[in-house]
Parts: structure tokens; C-alpha cells; sequence
């Protein structure tokens, strides 16, 4: 094999593993108080989104606060340096998610007003462990 053609299998190969570690390192990387998507109930009247139907695939930390007995998503960890942000789904996007859907229903503060089978709710990100 030509001393050329080595090299450069060598470093597809060593891209490849770079690529594969960027893939699955960042959910493993985390620094500082967790975040977490809250929702909480409300009696607040105006424009809502629907969340009835959202499944734990596309809203994994909504489906957690929904699901859960203290209205909390499993905590989320930033990453050292910002770079987790970039490769992996946090709460902020769900969050972004649910304002571009109904800007109508995006209080002052950032808040989201949503309904879920009935019950209308405020969902937003806090940071902090208790």
C-alpha cells in the first residue's frame, strides 16, 4: 500500500472517530446546577398551544415535567466551554419550540401558557437542584 493511500485512510479513520466521540460524548459532559422545564398550573385566561399530543420523542423533557409528580423534566447540564449546547436537545428548545408555535401565548417573562387534556399550565425553564 502506498505510504499516501495510508495516510489518508488513517485520518478518514481518525475523523471518523471524532465525529462518532462528538456524537455521543456531549450527553455525558455536564457542568454546574441543573436545568429544568416546569410546568405549573394556572388559571390564566388568553391563548394557548396544545400540548396534548406531544410525545416523548419530539418533547422528552416536556413529557417528564407533564409526567412527573412535582411538575420538574429530568435536569439538564450545560456544557463546559458551550459546546454540548450544539449536539444535544435541551429544554431550551423545547421551549423555543412551543413560542414559535403560538406567539400569542408567550407571556412577558418568557413563560409559555399551553393546555394539556384540559388543564392549562405554564411551562418554563429554571435552573436549580431543589
Amino acid at each position: 500500500m502506498r505510504r499516501v493511500t495510508r495516510n489518508l485512510l488513517i485520518a478518514i479513520g481518525i475523523v471518523a472517530l471524532a465525529l462518532l466521540a462528538l456524537g455521543a460524548l456531549p450527553s455525558y459532559l455536564g457542568t454546574g446546577e441543573p436545568y429544568h422545564l416546569t410546568v405549573e398550573p394556572t388559571d390564566d385566561e388568553g391563548p394557548t398551544v396544545d400540548v396534548s399530543n406531544v410525545t416523548d420523542r419530539r418533547y422528552p423533557y416536556l413529557a417528564g415535567a407533564l409526567a412527573s409528580d412535582d411538575g420538574r423534566s429530568p435536569g439538564y447540564q450545560e456544557g463546559p466551554f458551550g459546546v454540548k449546547e450544539h449536539f444535544t436537545h435541551t429544554p431550551f428548545d423545547e421551549l423555543d419550540a412551543l413560542q414559535r408555535r403560538n406567539r400569542e401565548a408567550v407571556r412577558e417573562d418568557g413563560r409559555v401558557r399551553v393546555v394539556h387534556d384540559g388543564r392549562r399550565l405554564y411551562v418554563d425553564v429554571r435552573r436549580g437542584s431543589a
